[in-house]
């Protein structure tokens, strides 16, 4: 780990072994991030390079791409190409250890890059809880022209006019207090259907020790909730795009999230091309309790499309 810049941490590979339903092998990218300086970026990059249809799966707090990992197969069976990728800070990516360093110029930053340097075109940009927060700005004011559809699952752009649901209060209100001691397994365990518990170990393997959990706990303070918070004039520039937005758009939901199950009417009043929701099993990470018949659901959007 000697090629790491200062105030970086890389999780062992060994964390990763034998992870249930995880068949994909690491690939990595390099990303020169601003403030920080060089990270390895890891990437799930499955099906046909030269596959007309790519679909681009970002996850959020304090998941990493394996939520995504009962999608994958499906999208590429049915002849697409699928990309996931960790966030830094998540997954098998390089974890800054100090909390400044989780700016969202830094995740921007990283996800137009990955973009750019797998040449991504003809974009189906499915995107879940800070998925959506990075995801639909990029995808709506910087790089439209890759974009072909949008499938927005269980997420939102607060500009810090809004009241926040209890749920959520209370969600960054032990992550304030708790910071990098936030225990990310029993907050798996509490989110997750009894079905899916047996892989909370997986979700935790990315974070052996705090030291690699600074960019677990930034995320959730970075929710704007004030307008004069700078990501707040980002989320209203998004929702002023997506107002005009002319291309597909599917929302699939699960009314079971205490924070954000009620937020598919935002985008169903915002967002022209909307269509009406598909609501599926599961609570916040409704992709892990869902995932196959989301993935149903997103080829079929992609084919009609």
């Amino acid at each position: 780990m000697a090629d790491l810049p200062p105030h970086v941490v890389r999780t062992p590979e060994a964390r990763f072994a034998n992870l249930p339903e995880w068949p994909f092998a690491p690939q990595y990218l390099t990303v020169d991030t601003p403030g920080v300086g060089p990270l390895r970026v890891h990437v799930v990059d499955e099906g046909p390079r030269e596959a007309d249809e790519t679909v681009l799966m970002l996850h959020g707090e304090p998941s990493w791409s394996y939520l995504y990992r009962r999608m994958i197969p499906p999208i590429v069976a049915a002849g697409h190409r699928a990309v996931a990728f960790d966030f830094p800070g998540f997954g098998r990516s390089d974890k800054p250890t100090e909390a400044g360093a989780y700016t969202y110029e830094l995740h921007r930053t990283v996800l137009l890059d990955v973009i750019r340097q797998l040449d991504l075109q003809n974009v189906t940009l499915v995107v879940q809880d800070w998925g959506g927060l990075m995801g639909l700005p990029v995808a709506t004011l910087d790089v439209p022209d890759r974009i072909a559809r949008l499938v927005v699952m269980n997420t939102f752009l607060p500009t810090g006019t809004e009241t926040p649901t209890f749920g959520f209060r209370a969600w960054r209100a032990s992550v304030r207090l708790l910071g990098r001691r936030l225990p990310i397994g029993r907050l798996m365990t509490m989110a997750l259907p009894d079905r899916q518990k047996p892989f909370v170990p997986a979700y935790t393997a990315p974070f052996p020790s705090v030291r690699y959990k600074a960019g677990a706990a930034r995320w959730p303070l970075m929710v704007p909730m004030d307008p004069t918070d700078p990501v707040a004039e980002i989320m209203v520039r998004a929702r002023e795009a997506l107002a005009i937005w002319d291309r597909p758009c599917l929302l699939v939901w699960s009314k079971a999230d205490p924070i954000l199950g009620g937020a598919h009417r935002f985008f169903e009043r915002l967002v022209p091309t909307a269509e009406p929701p598909t609501f599926v099993c599961g609570g916040h990470f409704l992709q892990d309790a869902s995932g196959a018949e989301i993935a149903e659901h997103v080829v079929a959007f992609v084919e009609r499309t």
